[in-house]
């Protein structure tokens, strides 16, 4: 008896409301993906300006209520304010979110194979395929995330605290490689790596093993015949990228506040990792670490919940059809 087999009886399968990457159109999903992931972005970026302003305000400046920073950004710059750093963003998200899509449903099909023999708990197996693939799907996309991130959260913070002032992601990209060369585009690459890696195996961990729990809560899966409607997968879908959102904001927001002063710094301010913690611990004790946690956990519960059901509505679209 194979290990799917054991599973049955807690939640439906994998084939039930999962479509694995042999059955995709490669080709249709990276050019719907491009348009559905750009509007859920267009949505959602305000939430990255403000927790990225909370992150690097000055202690005089600073704004620990999420609301006023909100308010002090329309008041000061009106809604473009809300987008400074989008279009860099976005067009350099597309090359970005296509090697990560790619590296991790490759990476999740071979991580189930690989933890099947061991005839884990579908939710634990979920936990750990899923966990697997996020963490490898991040670690191949940081080589063209990092430099968009330096460049772009350098353009949300500008004239803002003290910070220097540039004419778009291009000047902010040539003023980078004359101060530091290609080095100065990957500023906090390792605490990059550090935070993303692990907050996408925690995300995609807990999003696979939440679904497994929430499908047994619902008593799915007692008849091996029985399909979920499509509406009730999406809602299980959203609550799993809620709860994934969550978990993953709380884990790394002390390592993602850290990274961010460290890209955002002018180039004269230049400081080590040590001295970046001593100078939040002085300014705002052990709970400066997590400035921006309110609207980071809106907004990976947010992002992780229009991704995923985006995401698999997509796949949906872009699934091959079979002829009989």
């Amino acid at each position: 008896m194979d290990s799917r087999e054991v599973a049955r009886p807690n939640a439906p399968s994998f084939d039930q409301t999962e479509i694995n990457w042999d059955k995709l159109d490669k080709t249709k999903l990276f050019v719907v993906g491009a348009g559905i992931f750009s509007g859920v972005t267009v949505a959602l970026y305000p939430l990255s300006v403000i927790k990225t302003r909370m992150q690097v305000a000055s202690n005089d400046v600073v704004q620990k209520n999420p609301f006023l920073a909100f308010r002090n950004i329309l008041k000061v710059d009106g809604i473009p304010g809300l987008y400074r750093g989008f279009g860099t963003v976005v067009t350099g998200a597309i090359p970005a979110r296509i090697i990560f899509l790619t590296s991790l449903e490759m990476t999740k099909v071979s991580s189930l194979k690989l933890v099947e023999p061991f005839k884990l708990s579908e939710p634990v197996q979920a936990a750990v395929a899923n966990g697997i693939a996020g963490m490898l799907a991040s670690l191949s996309s940081q080589a063209v995330f990092v430099p968009i991130d330096v460049v772009s959260q350098k353009l949300m913070v500008q004239g803002y605290s003290g910070f220097a002032k540039y004419n778009g992601g291009f000047d902010v990209a040539r003023k980078i490689l004359k101060a530091d060369g290609v080095r100065g585009l990957y500023r906090g690459f390792g605490l990059s790596v550090m935070t993303y890696s692990p907050s996408s195996a925690v995300w995609w961990a807990s999003y696979g093993s939440s679904q497994r729990v929430i499908w047994r809560l619902l008593g799915h899966g007692n008849d091996n015949e029985s399909v979920p409607s499509q509406s009730k997968i999406v809602c299980v879908q959203a609550t799993g990228g809620v709860i994934a959102g969550a978990i993953a904001s709380c884990i790394t927001t002390p390592l993602d506040t850290i990274k961010t002063r460290l890209q955002v710094m002018d180039y004269e301010q230049k400081q080590n990792v040590r001295q970046v913690i001593k100078r939040l611990i002085a300014e705002d004790g052990w709970k400066g670490f997590y400035r921006g946690l309110v609207p980071r956990f809106f907004s990976m519960s947010a992002w992780g919940t229009a991704m995923i059901v985006s995401y698999e509505y997509m796949k949906r679209l872009c699934a091959i059809t079979e002829e009989v």
